[in-house]
């Protein structure tokens, strides 16, 4: 299997977030990726295919304002890393807004993703390492890893959350389908909900969605990620949302990512695209799932013998000291 991770990626390290009522130092930090790294022996540098493939999944407007925001913060004399504080609940109107507190909150839902003058770049290049997986795939490569960070799945087309900026399996599902891939599947067993990614497609035909996740009534993201939430328009019943209860060890998320499993199987994808996070292990301290280093590998055989090509984008997974041998135990199942 090939691995692609760029250096640059560790660039953005904001210094705390909001958690539970209160700042606290902030968990998505560069010794995650390096952690992996190191454990997976080392990653191929991926190549620079610009920003086209980006801008077929997020919006021209977002893109600008991940860019420029850092700078907007600073100019008004704001200290630290940029947050949002205020967000528009009832609805999005097209309005045109220069104050930076009033864009952030535009283009973001929640104040745990700060951005810094490095975000935009280390966001960019985990898009860069997603594409070159999805490319090591579409050029016949059985499956390939894109160690993704900063992390995807919360993002959606216009707004930033859950330390994530730009989409990786968005981002690779789109490669895939302008590639020549008609049907396209994303398996997300990720601790939380990919929100991002089922917004997007939410009323794609083209792209199947399947989530293994938190249940939302007791953990974040709250909003989305409910068992009856199955898409719309030309999207009906093209998204599947299995939630679990807290405390879920191995035999009830076995048996949800088979019945995601299944139903990608009827759906027939030419491509599957893994959104792989390693909070679901029992130790993770924001999280609440039961799963053991050797589990990983168990799931992962689950979903290799379907046989499908895969790219697998880290998502999270916050013990970073167990992170390497939960991520190698997870490959190792391929």
């Amino acid at each position: 299997m090939r691995y692609f991770f760029s250096p640059r990626q560790l660039a953005h390290a904001p210094a705390q977030e909001l958690h539970n009522g209160g700042f606290t130092a902030y968990a998505e930090t560069p010794s995650r990726a390096a952690t992996i790294l190191t454990a997976i022996g080392g990653a191929e540098e991926p190549q620079d295919r610009g920003e086209a493939a980006i801008r077929a999944v997020h919006s021209d407007d977002y893109l600008a304002f991940l860019k420029d925001a850092p700078a907007r913060w600073a100019a008004a004399g704001r200290p630290g890393d940029a947050m949002g504080y205020v967000w528009p609940v009832v609805g999005r109107r097209a309005l045109k807004l220069d104050r930076i507190d009033g864009l952030i909150g535009r283009y973001s839902f929640d104040a745990s993703t700060p951005l810094t003058a490095q975000t935009w770049g280390s966001a960019y290049w985990s898009a860069q390492s997603v594409l070159a997986a999805t490319h090591a795939v579409l050029d016949g490569a059985r499956a390939a890893f894109a160690l993704c960070r900063p992390p995807g799945h919360h993002a959606g087309a216009d707004y930033l959350g859950g330390y994530c900026y730009l989409n990786s399996a968005a981002i690779a599902a789109q490669a895939a389908v302008d590639a020549g891939r008609a049907r396209v599947a994303i398996l997300d067993v990720d601790y939380h909900h990919g929100n991002g990614t089922q917004d997007i497609f939410w009323e794609r035909g083209d792209v199947f969605y399947a989530s293994v996740h938190a249940d939302p009534a007791t953990d974040y993201p709250f909003y989305w990620g409910h068992a009856d939430e199955v898409g719309a328009g030309e999207g009906l019943g093209i998204t599947l949302n299995l939630p679990l209860p807290q405390g879920a060890g191995l035999e009830p998320f076995r048996r949800a990512q088979g019945l995601a499993l299944a139903a990608i199987a009827r759906f027939a994808p030419d491509l599957l695209i893994v959104s792989f996070g390693a909070d679901t292990w029992e130790g993770d301290p924001i999280s609440h799932f039961n799963l053991t280093t050797d589990d990983y590998a168990m799931l992962a055989r689950d979903i290799a013998v379907c046989g499908w090509p895969t790219v697998i984008a880290m998502e999270g997974g916050y013990a970073v000291d167990a992170l390497g041998a939960n991520v190698v135990s997870f490959l190792g199942g391929f």
